[in-house]
């Protein structure tokens, strides 16, 4: 059960209107790494979770802090498009300020919302359900979270760097610390799971089943060599159970390919034209 709490989780204020900024701030709510991406993606896996327990409840804890993030960023960039020029262009542009504004801003922010967030990227990208991950599989969904945070991190850093507006800044201060601890959270519960499952995900797969013989290689497939140089390349594998190896001229272990020609239904293209030097003449038009 869900219920909201009118109150926001912390300021979102800014000194002034800014509906440039405002365009931009929708790339940390409505983007692939946004707000809405990591509180539905949390959600989500914590839902598939098959029974209950701290990694369900450290979703479903952050997944709700997440909508809480997504409403100061909505109320962020409404209160920067307070007074945002809607009007005529031409009468806009007699003042250089307000034409560069103009000229700048997403145009749906007041055509389609009303001077309110949307989901949406900077670039006016509709949000979409493709940018989540939830497997079932805690291990690899808690490293996609670590992805998600990083990028969501960097991204709120970069428009931190971006703008002078000290509300603004304020707010992203606090969405970045978040971040901090968020992606500490998730590189402590997959180093736990780690620790009791091994590295590779998943840890269920009989090993036997896998080619072992290539399973800790390291094939070269670019001119020169430095990639030999790394930890991958050299000494145990990760999750010791191997030795890394380093292969400077790989082979190919199959032949070429020769596939059987489509029946003559599907209409490709005929063996014999594919051919070279076929020595095929148009079709007659007598």
């Amino acid at each position: 059960m869900f219920y909201h709490v009118k109150e926001l989780q912390y300021r979102a204020k800014p000194e002034r209107p800014d509906p440039l900024f405002a365009k931009q701030l929708q790339e940390i709510l409505g983007g692939q790494f946004g707000e809405i991406s990591v509180a539905l993606q949390y959600l989500f896996q914590g839902w598939s979770v098959r029974g209950n327990g701290k990694y369900k409840d450290l979703l479903m804890d952050t997944g709700a802090e997440e909508l809480a993030h997504i409403e100061m960023l909505a109320t962020m960039i409404a209160r920067l498009l307070d007074g945002a020029p809607v009007g005529d262009l031409e009468d806009a542009a007699k003042d250089p300020v307000i034409g560069a504004i103009l000229g700048g801003m997403n145009p749906q922010h007041a055509i389609v919302s009303g001077l309110g967030a949307m989901p949406a990227d900077s670039v006016g990208n509709r949000w979409t359900a493709d940018y989540i991950i939830a497997s079932g599989n805690l291990l690899a969904d808690f490293r996609s979270n670590l992805n998600a945070e990083s990028q969501g991190r960097l991204q709120a850093v970069r428009l931190y760097e971006a703008t002078n507006d000290r509300g603004v800044k304020d707010m992203l201060s606090w969405l970045i610390a978040r971040d901090t601890m968020h992606q500490n959270q998730w590189i402590a519960a997959i180093k736990e799971l780690e620790a009791k499952e091994n590295v590779v995900v998943p840890s269920t797969f009989p090993r036997e089943l896998e080619k072992r013989e290539v399973a800790y290689t390291l094939f070269n497939y670019s001119r020169g060599n430095e990639s030999a140089s790394g930890r991958w390349a050299q000494g145990t594998s990760m999750d010791g159970l191997g030795t890394f190896n380093y292969v400077e001229n790989p082979v190919p272990f199959a032949k070429k390919p020769v596939l059987k020609p489509a029946p003559p239904y599907i209409h490709d293209t005929l063996p014999a034209v594919l051919r070279e030097n076929s020595g095929m003449l148009p079709p007659s038009t007598e």
